[in-house]
């Protein structure tokens, strides 16, 4: 490829070669000048440490891993497919100044891209972001994950359901609602029961047919309960008015029991999550909670090239901070979000802020959406005779879903948190802060139930004590003629009427008609009224 211009005139800038693509002169780095190394060779594959893309593999009883077996992880699973599918050998080394490669000044690069504009390696293999500087530098592969700046913080303590959380599958609304269900029908059922011809019972065998006191609204409340409470009544309607009202309640009852079932456990498990905050606006605007970033690399760049009013505003926070927000590794920011006790967050990308959620302690956890999206890719040195079947090797694992599974393998198979969100939803065991209001209202109903019963016992005792002294009294007195009004005859007993309070019937001994006595409080001040009759 020619350029012509008035100065210099005709000179070359760059050349096609078979199977490179073109090459231009003008853009190659030194290590590009070089002569040309034999296609067979063993490839340099330069790395970095950072979990779960390459990481140091523990020792096997003692004994220590050598060459290629040193090391584990996503990346060193995927380079073993891709150099099957390109058919080349390598060898693992470790980037000398442990950075993934930022530009420095005379456009002089550190890290992966350094090595790899030297010559000192042939293939970067890392969590290596491509942005546009390092694609002007070095060529990369398709991005081989997505991934984007996100916020991780130190989870917050949950909220213990109420006492009453029993009650939150339905609204207050609807509870009240069935409330008033429950009484109106209660209350139309007892009219049915009491004007309804059809629900009257003969009081006496010949007898005329009379209102039975058997829906009393005493009845129909205690039916209508034992219907929402899907036991089964004691009594039920004769009627056909009576019977369309009492299966509609039960069709009303069943569905609402249904639909509250349906929710309960779900309510009684759930501990709410309530997070400090929910969007990197949200951590823009407080100033109790620092954040932080890794010193160096894309997240850096990428805040100290930005030109968002906020993130400019975030960087400017970071850069300003005393003690510094910076770290050194992911690892590091995460270990000192949980040190640090809800006082500090971390941006990191999120491929990394979803691997640390999954081990333990478990205590951080990802909040919002990703301030941005970019990928990673495997990087070479322009024009490399690789470039072109890495990138196919790449794209045909995409497509055949082995990268996902390899995610799945080092992201959650091996996490130690229980799902992909970093919470753990198996099955736990109801503690007694979950069924607390149940309990509460078990043991009011007890203590209710033996004050009723307390008092009625108390109140029949003395009612029993009081009634055969009283009628004992006035029975003496009768018998004995102590009664100023009374004239002693043995004709039989028609009736008495007596003023004393309360009214109660006494029938005589001897088969007479029952009367009324009616006693004071004290029993001392009885007095006999009148006698429809001679008595005995």
């Amino acid at each position: 490829m020619l350029s012509h211009d008035i100065e210099n005139g005709l000179c070359m800038v760059g050349y096609w070669e078979h199977g490179k693509g073109l090459k231009d002169i003008a853009v190659q780095s030194d290590g590009d000048h070089k002569e040309e190394k034999p296609h067979n060779r063993t490839r340099i594959v330069t790395t970095i440490i950072n979990e779960p893309f390459v990481q140091k593999k523990k020792s096997d009883n003692g004994k220590p891993w050598v060459g290629n077996d040193r090391f584990e992880g996503y990346c060193i699973d995927m380079i073993k497919g891709v150099a099957e599918m390109a058919n080349f050998t390598y060898i693992l080394k470790l980037v000398n100044d442990s950075e993934y490669g930022t530009k420095g000044e005379n456009d002089s690069w550190n890290g992966l891209i350094g090595e790899l504009k030297r010559g000192e390696a042939d293939i970067a293999l890392a969590s290596l972001t491509i942005t546009h500087q390092r694609e002007e530098a070095v060529y990369f592969t398709k991005p081989y994950m997505n991934t984007g700046i996100s916020i991780m913080i130190k989870k917050p303590e949950r909220e213990k359901p109420g006492v009453f959380s029993f009650m939150d599958p339905l609204s207050l609304q609807v509870w009240g609602l069935i409330i008033g269900g429950f009484f109106a029908v209660s209350f139309i059922l007892y009219m049915v029961g009491r004007f309804s011809p059809y629900e009257w019972q003969d009081e006496d065998a010949g007898a005329d047919t009379a209102p039975s006191d058997t829906f009393s609204f005493i009845n129909t409340l205690w039916f209508s309960l034992g219907a929402l409470m899907q036991q089964g009544p004691d009594i039920f309607p004769r009627s056909l008015s009576g019977r369309v009202l009492a299966s509609a309640w039960w069709f009303f009852t069943l569905i609402t029991i249904s639909s509250y079932t349906a929710n309960l456990a779900a309510f009684l498990t759930f501990e709410k999550l309530t997070t400090p905050i929910n969007s990197v606006d949200d951590l823009v605007k407080q100033s109790k909670l620092k954040y932080g970033i890794q010193r160096g690399g894309a997240t850096y760049q990428f805040f100290k090239d930005a030109r968002v009013p906020t993130y400019r505003q975030m960087y400017t926070v970071m850069e300003d901070a005393i003690p510094s927000v910076y770290v050194d590794t992911p690892e590091e920011g995460w270990k000192r979000v949980i040190n640090e006790r809800h006082t500090y967050a971390f941006l990191l990308e999120s491929s990394s802020n979803n691997f640390y959620n999954q081990r333990k302690p478990c205590k951080t956890m990802k909040v919002g959406r990703n301030l941005d999206q970019k990928g990673y890719g495997i990087a070479m040195p322009k024009y490399s005779d690789l470039t072109n079947k890495i990138n196919i090797a790449v794209l045909e694992l995409q497509e055949k879903g082995v990268l996902h599974k390899l995610e799945e393998k080092w992201w959650y198979s091996k996490g130690e948190c229980g799902n992909a969100d970093g919470s753990d939803k198996g099955k736990n065991a109801l503690n007694l802060s979950n069924v607390s209001g149940i309990f509460h209202i078990l043991i009011g109903g007890l203590v209710l139930a033996m004050i009723i019963s307390l008092s009625q016992i108390a109140f029949h005792a003395k009612v029993k004590t009081r009634r055969p002294k009283d009628a004992y009294t006035i029975n003496s007195r009768l018998n004995n003629h102590e009664h100023p009004d009374v004239r002693y005859r043995r004709p039989t007993a028609k009736r008495v009427n007596i003023e004393t309070t309360p009214v109660i019937t006494y029938t005589t001994s001897n088969g007479g008609e029952p009367h009324l006595i009616e006693f004071e409080e004290d029993n001392h001040g009885d007095k006999i009224i009148s006698l429809d009759d001679d008595i005995t």
